[in-house]
């Protein structure tokens, strides 16, 4: 393997492991922090819509927790973003890293704590009388892979710009919230009225990621549609993001 590739993957994996330790130092819960967010907002968006509104849907909890999950590592990862760097500017300005770096070990660790919540998943599938399908072998890995390749560059992206818009930390913020409700996760898909489902689902690109995750989770399948618009999304938000950090790197210096 090449010596700098070699460089470049130890250096995430300590990165990795740094966040790791910073996000549950001094907690005494640990892991159930990485699945009590989610778990939280399911029970509140079940009693919400299930016990009171009476939504007519069968498993509506399983439901939600398959959509949930996912979502919430985005959201995680891109709340983080805007100060990733200005978090780090003691690191930056003492040694010479691939600053690149850094929003990746951020992402990384998220995913982790996504995939250490899957088994919180299956629980609920087997309460539901469901299971695991065959295809999770490799629907996990590929829809891992490309939300991982769109959540590092839009959080490439924040992490730059918000060095010289701070305002940006604000507005990500608020777009994560408002994007929330635009995509189909307390709701499916089959709710949305014929005349916006275009644009819910292939305009925004979260939504056709999210209703993966969950036709994955839920039954086993993967609509070939709805993963392929996911992946050139993917591949469009990394390459725009990594321009973005590109053109912007080189004045990080007189900002942090």
């Amino acid at each position: 393997m090449n010596f700098k590739i070699r460089h470049y993957i130890d250096l995430i994996t300590v990165l990795t492991h740094k966040e790791m330790k910073v996000r549950y130092k001094s907690t005494f819960l640990g892991y159930v922090w990485s699945i009590a967010h989610p778990l939280a907002f399911a029970f509140v968006f079940f009693m919400a819509f299930k016990v009171v509104m009476r939504i007519q849907m069968e498993g509506y909890a399983v439901f939600l927790i398959a959509g949930l999950f996912p979502w919430q590592w985005f959201s995680n990862s891109i709340n983080a973003s805007p100060t990733i760097f200005l978090h780090n500017s003691s690191l930056i300005k003492k040694v010479n890293l691939p600053r690149n770096a850094l929003p990746l070990a951020t992402v990384l660790q998220d995913s982790i704590h996504f995939l250490l919540a899957i088994p919180v998943i299956v629980l609920f599938l087997f309460i539901y009388h469901k299971s695991p399908s065959f295809s999770w072998l490799y629907g996990i890995p590929l829809l891992l892979c490309i939300q991982l390749l769109m959540t590092y560059g839009l959080c490439l992206m924040i992490a730059s710009i918000n060095l010289f818009v701070r305002d940006l930390e604000r507005l990500a913020g608020i777009g994560i919230n408002l994007l929330f409700y635009f995509t189909p996760i307390i709701y499916p898909e089959t709710m949305i009225p014929a005349r916006y489902k275009t644009l819910v689902l292939f305009v925004n690109p979260l939504s056709s990621l999210m209703v993966s995750w969950r036709n994955l989770f839920l039954d086993g399948s993967l609509p070939v549609l709805l993963v392929f618009v996911s992946f050139i999304y993917s591949l469009f938000i990394l390459i725009v993001g990594y321009a973005i950090y590109t053109k912007l790197s080189w004045k990080f210096a007189e900002v942090l």
